[in-house]
């Protein structure tokens, strides 16, 4: 998965104006209590970020 489709995918969950406010401040224990934008500054794959979203937002198994 590149970048922009991590936020894509972003997007279309939380909305255009939400998605880049939610990786900036929900702190996730999926990625060690660092939010999803800390995540991926810190060299995480976008993959394994979304997965960690995918499951902090409980979104069904068709959006994996």
């Amino acid at each position: 998965m590149r970048h922009s489709e991590f936020w894509e995918r972003m997007e279309r969950q939380l909305g255009v104006g939400y998605a880049r406010v939610w990786a900036d401040t929900q702190v996730m224990r999926a990625l060690d209590g660092r939010t999803a934008r800390e995540a991926l500054d810190a060299g995480e794959t976008p993959k394994t970020v979304w997965r960690a979203v995918h499951q902090t937002l409980e979104l069904p198994p068709s959006e994996r």
